[in-house]
């Protein structure tokens, strides 16, 4: 281990619960983030919590308990919270009001922000954003240069990536996929092993399931329906009260 990064503050403590946490204050520069010797950070239950390797920081009145973890570069601040298992790590970035909990990981250049929440056993990678009031949990990933964001829910073992887009009051779960350039909003729908990619659009009150496909520059609106094997491509568009499948 490097030299010590920061002390705990024992005078200044926040409790949660039964567990109390300490605000830091740093032992040493830390030029990545700004941070000089004797300024104050945020709060951490415990040492095993911020690495004193690497240039992570814990800023403002962000909290950091449990077994959770932050290190190598990553940036939690604002009122943000990293609880229970989770890990916040690479050159990451959670701020706002936003929380990773669980056995949550939040990696790369990741940012997570606004009131977003990320839990249960998901993974936010690579140049991905969440934010606003977006839900990524059970085993969902969102990476590459994905955005989820809105009043978005992303679940079961779904997977948001590449460029791909989910905002609004959209709906991602089971296991499907929405990739390349493909978007999902309003109060759309994608479920089940259903795949949106391309530059393909589902929005409207709209519903993929199944092993349906939305490819090429598609659109699927309104409230139509596709399960089953259905497939649309190229610039077919399907809508109103359409049903295929």
């Amino acid at each position: 281990m490097s030299e010590r990064k920061y002390e705990l503050l024992t005078e200044d403590t926040v409790a949660m619960g039964r567990r109390t946490l300490y605000r830091i204050r740093a032992l040493r520069d830390i030029p990545l983030h700004n941070v000089k010797v004797g300024d104050l950070g945020g709060y951490i239950e415990k040492e095993w919590n911020l690495s004193h390797d690497g240039d992570a920081w814990v800023f403002e009145n962000a909290l950091v308990s449990g077994k959770s973890k932050v290190f190598e570069n990553a940036q939690v601040g604002g009122t943000a919270r990293v609880l229970g298992n989770a890990k916040v790590f690479g050159n990451a970035k959670v701020f706002g009001n936003a929380a990773v909990l669980d056995d949550a990981l939040v990696f790369g250049n990741v940012l997570v922000f606004g009131d977003a929440v990320v839990h249960g056993n998901a993974q936010v990678a690579e140049n991905a954003e969440v934010s606003e009031r977006a839900s990524v949990f059970s085993n969902a990933k969102v990476w590459g240069s994905a955005k989820v964001f809105g009043n978005v829910m992303v679940s079961g073992e779904a997977m948001v990536f590449q460029n791909g887009q989910v905002f609004g009051k959209a709906w991602v779960s089971g296991k499907a996929w929405v990739a390349n350039n493909a978007e999902v909003f309003g109060n759309a729908a994608v479920i089940d092993d259903a795949e949106v990619s391309g530059n393909a659009k589902v929005f409207g009150n709209a519903h993929v399931t199944g092993n349906a496909r939305v490819h090429g520059n598609a659109q699927v609106s309104g409230f139509a329906r596709m399960s089953g094997d259905a497939k649309v491509s190229d610039d077919t568009k399907v809508s109103g009260w359409d049903k295929m499948g």
